[in-house]
């Protein structure tokens, strides 16, 4: 009966779709050809169902010719190195004359030697081989119908849930890739465009005075109350190249992940990972900070948390390319000088974190979602304060240094000095360079004998430091101690001896001198 055979046909096919996660590649018109896939899966095969009553195993050969052409087809599209169909015929007889010979073994596809077609007969004599050979390919077990009914209505009702599932299955995947339409991925482009047009109007992108000013991670302000430094640096760009590498990179990962999680889901895990992205870089990185990279790490984030909650999913869309081009920024990151590393990892983890906490619309996993929160709460709490604690605080010498340049090239000497005041009481070791801003300030605060004592514990530190030599020259001087001063002017000339200003200097000592003046 036909109907037997073609009950078995749509029980394969609803065994490899629903029991083995097969996807359908082609149904043809007649519906008795059907080509399934399992991207996945790469050691997968690809299977090939047809129910045809065979004549001859001439017509047999011509037909696997034709699978195989059509495979090398197939794994040229999926860009396979090489590929196994699994090819299975269901007939109600077996060919009247010699054929085993033409199916006993694989048929290899002559250009290329890249396509494998296996071949099944599930025929009257052949069944029992057939499904066992069936269960050796997929390396799991594949049962004949036994016992079943067979009716064209039993067909009829097994092809449509067959086909019904597949359907669904594919539509419930798709509505996983729109759940939203970008809005916010456009509106936080806009945003770090327009800023960065305002930096680039009030002193430039790459200005350290205009960054600080409009929001830069800069750690001593945050120590001095400044959170909101946290969050600003996330719209903020240091020159063009940098807004232009983050907008290409928010546009492409920031629309997938809206589609994926929605609006109000995306907003939260770019901007969550964002500020932990920079809570990071507070921890482990003294320098001035900038940039959405940390948000937008927070975006590859988001897609492995998918990868995690939809592994089958992941593998056969964005799986490994994703994997890929995060490896390869990783390896850029690292190897690259100037980039905020801690800055990227924090927003790679905080983009994780933030889609557990929201997970994904219509779908709720509560327990799951709680402990992503509490992991969330723990992290950046415990963050916080280990960044905030004294041993960290008296180690961040950079962080200190920057802002009290910016105060001094601001003529705002008393900030300048109560900053690098409290840095050199609380640090363990104290710089060259603190000291020598220190008493640069103190120099124009009057309080010389500090400045000259903290300019002798520079060059105690950094005999080479001709700047502080210079200034101390220029204490001495202004102290009437001619000798030191000329002592000191001369170390400098000695150390940069083709610098105008320390020549000038020894000069004038000299001229001072030779009149008769000084001590």
């Amino acid at each position: 009966m036909d109907s037997k055979k073609d009950y078995l046909f749509w029980k394969l096919a609803n065994t490899f779709i629903t029991g083995f996660g097969y996807r359908i590649i082609q149904l043809f018109e007649n519906q008795k050809e059907l080509w399934l896939e399992k991207l996945e899966n790469k050691t997968a095969p690809i299977i090939r169902l047809k129910r045809e009553d065979l004549d001859w195993s001439n017509a047999l050969q011509r037909d696997i010719d034709f699978t195989a052409a059509n495979g090398e087809r197939v794994r040229r599209q999926l860009s396979r190195r090489e590929l196994q169909v699994l090819n299975i015929y269901i007939s109600e007889f077996p060919p009247v004359d010699e054929y085993e010979y033409r199916i006993e073994k694989p048929y290899i596809y002559p250009e290329g030697n890249k396509t494998m077609v296996q071949s099944v007969l599930l025929a009257q004599g052949t069944m029992e081989d057939g499904f066992k050979t069936l269960s050796e390919v997929l390396q799991h077990p594949v049962y004949y119908p036994r016992n079943e009914e067979y009716s064209e209505q039993a067909v009829q009702t097994l092809k449509q849930e067959t086909l019904t599932y597949a359907i669904d299955k594919v539509n419930a995947e798709q509505n996983i890739f729109s759940n939203s339409k970008p809005f916010f991925t456009y509106v936080f482009i806009f945003i770090q465009i327009a800023v960065f047009l305002l930096l680039q109007l009030n002193g430039g992108s790459t200005n350290t005075s205009t960054l600080i000013k409009y929001g830069a991670k800069v750690n001593q302000l945050i120590y001095d109350g400044e959170w909101w430094r946290f969050f600003t640096p996330i719209f903020l760009h240091i020159g063009f190249l940098h807004l232009l590498l983050n907008t290409f990179a928010l546009y492409y990962l920031g629309t997938a992940v809206e589609r994926i999680f929605g609006k109000t889901r995306f907003l939260f895990i770019y901007l969550f990972a964002g500020i932990l992205g920079f809570i990071a870089s507070f921890i482990f990185s003294s320098n001035l900070s900038a940039g959405a990279s940390g948000a937008i790490y927070g975006c590859f984030g988001s897609l492995l948390y998918f990868g995690m909650i939809f592994p089958k999913l992941f593998s056969r869309t964005m799986g490994m390319n994703l994997i890929i081009v995060l490896g390869i920024n990783l390896v850029f990151s690292f190897t690259a000088s100037g980039i905020d590393n801690a800055g990227h990892l924090g927003g790679l983890l905080g983009g994780f974190l933030a889609a557990g906490i929201v997970h994904f619309p219509k779908k709720k996993k509560l327990f799951l979602q709680l402990i992503f929160l509490i992991m969330s709460a723990v992290i950046t709490w415990g963050a916080l304060s280990y960044g905030f604690s004294p041993s960290v605080k008296s180690q961040d010498d950079t962080s200190a240094l920057v802002v009290a340049q910016e105060y001094i090239k601001q003529n705002d000497y008393n900030r300048a000095y109560h900053i690098l005041k409290d840095f050199e009481k609380n640090a363990s070791e104290p710089s060259d360079k603190l000291y020598f801003l220190l008493s640069y300030a103190e120099i124009k605060k009057g309080m010389l004998d500090d400045a000259k004592s903290h300019l002798q514990k520079a060059i105690e530190l950094n005999p080479d430091f001709h700047e502080a030599f210079y200034n101390l020259a220029l204490i001495y001087l202004d102290e009437n101690n001619i000798n030191e001063a000329k002592v000191n002017a001369e170390k400098a000339v000695k150390l940069k001896p083709n610098h105008k200003p320390y020549a000038d200097l020894v000069k004038e000592i000299n001229q001072y001198q030779g009149s008769g003046g000084g001590v």
